[in-house]
């Protein structure tokens, strides 16, 4: 069934023909160095904010391009997709139909973090032995804290998380590793009560290694990543938007 838009938003296929005039051969092969599977167009994340503004919360827009199954269009959709108005039933269509851990983590897992039903499904989403859906939900969990105010978290779970992360962060899958070792960064920073918690775990957890193929991106360092949030007084800093 085809879901309407609102009146003042222009088709899914009109928002499709744009991201083909967009398309960037070199911005493409940079997305597919990093692993992003076909098809992918290679629209640069500024062209899509540009449109973003005139599009943010056309949720059933959202959902119809997400279904194009092509990358740059269903990180867009993410991008303008209504946190108020998403559902569980949404998010968890959109992680099982999502072709690559990036959307996973950073389109469904960050609109996941801005919506009523993140924490639930987080909590859910990493005791999976799927590797994309454990990423999701800690990136999910990492996105909670740094965008919802302390005194509305659940900070003995979250204290829980972070013991459970020193103990199983070493042997989990890599993508997991990595949004865990983002979870300990992100309390750290994030979530003062447990801000000191999260550095000493950091510290005894060490170095986090990760395999990033052909590219130059490296595991961000969790002590010194959290000391250094400390040291420009941002300790307890809330994001207004995961999503970016």
């Amino acid at each position: 069934m085809k879901t309407k838009t609102a009146p003042d938003a222009p088709s899914a296929k009109e928002v499709l023909a744009q991201f083909e005039k967009l398309a960037d051969p070199q911005t493409k092969k940079t997305l597919l160095r990093h692993c992003i599977p076909e098809p992918v167009l290679g629209v640069k994340i500024g062209e899509m904010k540009k449109i973003q503004k005139k599009l943010r919360n056309h949720h059933a827009l959202a959902l119809e391009l997400y279904e194009s199954g092509i990358y740059d269009v269903m990180y867009f959709a993410g991008l303008i997709a209504d946190s108020r108005q998403v559902t569980k039933a949404e998010l968890q269509r959109w992680l099982d139909r999502a072709p690559c851990g990036a959307i996973a983590v950073f389109t469904v897992g960050a609109l996941a973090a801005e919506s009523s039903a993140g924490l639930e499904l987080a909590l859910k989403w990493i005791e999976s032995p799927r590797e994309r859906v454990a990423s999701a939900g800690w990136a999910t969990l990492a996105g909670i804290a740094g965008h919802v105010p302390d005194d509305k978290l659940p900070i003995a779970g979250f204290r829980k998380l972070i013991a459970r992360v020193e103990k199983e962060i070493h042997q989990a899958p890599e993508d997991v590793r990595s949004q865990m070792n983002r979870f300990i960064i992100a309390v750290g920073g994030g979530i003062a009560p447990l801000s000191d918690t999260a550095l000493e775990a950091a510290r005894r957890i060490g170095k986090v290694e990760v395999d990033m193929g052909d590219t130059a991106c490296k595991v961000p360092e969790a002590p010194a990543y959290i000391e250094k949030i400390k040291a420009m007084g941002r300790l307890g800093h809330k994001r207004e938007h995961v999503r970016c």
